[in-house]
């Protein structure tokens, strides 16, 4: 009877905690940084806030956006976390994120907060990252390749074969790079020399970071990247040296959205705030992540990429985030590049 009684007990215990479990709150969480940085940004919200699970995917900026256009009548995900800007500020001029004012934008910095601006308050920045590339020294050692310094050294018949850079239809860094050359050259001249890159392109890849993880490992000559993911792989030990072009090059602000009708408002703009603080943004180098933070407060990496170091253009987000721009721009590129013409 005593053997009864225990295991009922035992028995309804176990439901509470079920029952209890199962009412935990929820965050379906859209994530455009590297997957191990999205892993680890979510690990580390879960160990603060016990009481929120966050299902979380990874997607590169473009195809995020597409995903969101898709389900705009009926939203899947919450939040978006990270990706380039300008994804973003399509994703608000469609109003696909709605309108949010974080009680702590003037924590951020100004360009964070120009973002959030120019939206309309439907994004906000995040970090900012430099454009550039990263190239494996050992394979250009071996190959007697002259370290390219420029926009213009990438057309040398010497890398032919070995450049990979990312398909900007999928990639937020690669419409970056589109958006970059077309305000450094003017669009006929930028595809022309678009046109010529492709002689040396080994891969258009899905995923923005992909170009450097194969020169890391010896799959390719050099990556056109965010220079904070060349840098991660430089830290990890891999021989990348890494270049900001001569000419001048552009950035991004990456960027940070609540979709528009989220299912789970709450706890979207909690891990919002949270992304949003010190605190968190502190935690991105132990995670692999060198940009630039947008808080105030928080601590740069003395591994990160300096804006200040670097030949930047006037990059005009609010023009090469417009759906109108956007859309010109990769229906040109799919049609002269990517298709191989």
């Amino acid at each position: 009877m005593a053997h009864n009684v225990a295991r009922l007990a035992a028995l309804a215990v176990g439901a509470i905690c079920l029952g209890g479990a199962a009412q935990a709150a929820e965050l379906n969480l859209i994530c455009s940084a590297d997957i191990e940085v999205c892993g680890k940004m979510v690990q580390n919200f879960e160990a603060s806030h016990k009481d929120i699970h966050v299902n979380s995917v990874r997607l590169s900026a473009g195809e995020a956006y597409a995903k969101i256009r898709a389900e705009a009548r009926n939203p899947q995900a919450d939040l978006w976390w990270s990706g380039s800007g300008d994804a973003h500020l399509q994703a608000a001029e469609d109003k696909l994120t709605m309108v949010y004012k974080s009680p702590h934008l003037d924590q951020l910095k100004p360009w964070a907060q120009k973002q959030a601006k120019i939206s309309g308050y439907r994004t906000v920045g995040v970090y900012a990252g430099v454009l550039g590339w990263g190239y494996n020294t050992k394979i250009f050692d071996e190959k007697h390749i002259k370290a390219p310094k420029c926009w213009a050294d990438l057309l040398d018949p010497s890398l032919k074969g070995e450049i990979q850079i990312a398909d900007p239809n999928s990639s937020g860094t690669a419409y970056t790079a589109l958006a970059t050359l077309v305000q450094l050259m003017g669009e006929d001249k930028a595809f022309d020399y678009l046109h010529k890159l492709g002689s040396n392109v080994s891969q258009y890849t899905k995923s923005g970071s992909a170009p450097i993880k194969a020169a890391a490992r010896g799959e390719a000559g050099l990556g056109i990247v965010f220079q904070h993911d060349a840098v991660t792989e430089k830290v990890q030990g891999f021989p990348i040296a890494i270049v900001s072009p001569c000419e001048g090059t552009g950035y991004e602000v990456g960027s940070m959205s609540i979709i528009d009708g989220a299912q789970n408002l709450k706890t979207a703009k909690v891990f919002y705030e949270w992304a949003l603080s010190a605190k968190a943004q502190n935690m991105m180098p132990a995670a692999g992540s060198y940009q630039i933070p947008s808080n105030k407060d928080a601590t740069t990496s003395d591994k990160a990429p300096r804006l200040d170091d670097v030949k930047l253009i006037d990059y005009d987000f609010a023009k090469y985030g417009s759906g109108k721009m956007r859309e010109h721009l990769l229906s040109r590129w799919t049609r002269e590049i990517g298709n191989g013409s």
